[in-house]
């Protein structure tokens, strides 16, 4: 069980008053519940892919049939190299991916409210978070809560002093530092850099001027109380993501 009291900071790093966190923070902890419910919304997610329609068998063939000492394998009309048969290069591919097919996966809605709530409740436990490898003060209280000014600060410069203030800055800095070049075919489609989840900053409301702040900083997501989901606060199902969280958007937290 985890301690039910936590700090207010102001942008300054200062302590404020102390308050208690709301009762969802004491939701019994189910890693496989969260692990089911991020796998799916990722599965949810999913476009779905096939090869162009005729791809590999847009030739003029014909086999050459028995007797003729060679394999009996569709060959270009004219020629005598093989084409179109799975087993060819430049053929067509035996088993290709459909667009029929439905990657998407059910989850009942109280298991996924669960996911959401259990998953809430490990940003608030301080083994969990460093499990996960993410790096603060040890004197801070998680989650973090700071005064509701942090939702008007604008530049992504004040947003990082305000970190820096309290001392999250090192998550950021772990982020930035372990950015690298993507494995794989990935790196020809658009996304060839992989960079590590820093801290989440939990809001009261969609527009406010923070998320445009924040957004550029590495690692770094901003997310408004309603829309929190286990993808979130735990990404890749392993709980305990860094969470930041403002006073009104812990108020709201609290009204689930």
């Amino acid at each position: 069980m985890v301690d039910n009291t936590v700090n207010v900071y102001s942008l300054t790093g200062e302590v404020l008053r102390t308050q208690s966190l709301p009762g969802v923070f004491e939701t019994q902890f189910r890693p496989d519940v969260i692990h089911r419910a991020v796998v799916a919304e990722e599965a949810n997610k999913r476009q779905p892919y096939a090869p162009k329609a005729g791809a590999g068998i847009r030739h003029s063939v014909a086999t050459w049939g028995k007797g003729r000492g060679t394999a009996r394998v569709q060959r270009i009309a004219g020629g005598s190299k093989g084409a179109e048969s799975p087993n060819n290069v430049g053929g067509r591919r035996a088993h290709p991916p459909r667009v029929e097919k439905v990657w998407a996966k059910k989850v009942n809605q109280k298991e996924r409210m669960l996911a959401r709530f259990s998953a809430l409740a490990a940003t608030a436990d301080v083994e969990k978070v460093k499990a996960r490898g993410h790096q603060f003060k040890e004197e801070l209280t998680l989650p973090v809560i700071i005064e509701d000014r942090l939702e008007d600060v604008k530049s992504t410069a004040e947003v990082m002093d305000v970190l820096t203030s309290i001392g999250l800055e090192g998550d950021v800095a772990r982020s930035k530092d372990a950015i690298r070049i993507r494995a794989g075919r990935g790196k020809m489609r658009g996304r060839p850099y992989r960079m590590p989840r820093s801290l989440l900053i939990v809001v009261s409301s969609a527009d406010a001027a923070v998320v445009k702040g924040a957004r550029n900083l590495p690692g770094v997501e901003v997310a408004y109380a309603e829309g929190l989901n286990p993808s979130l606060l735990a990404p890749g199902g392993l709980p305990g993501r860094l969470t930041v969280f403002t006073e009104a958007a812990l108020k709201k937290v609290g009204e689930w």
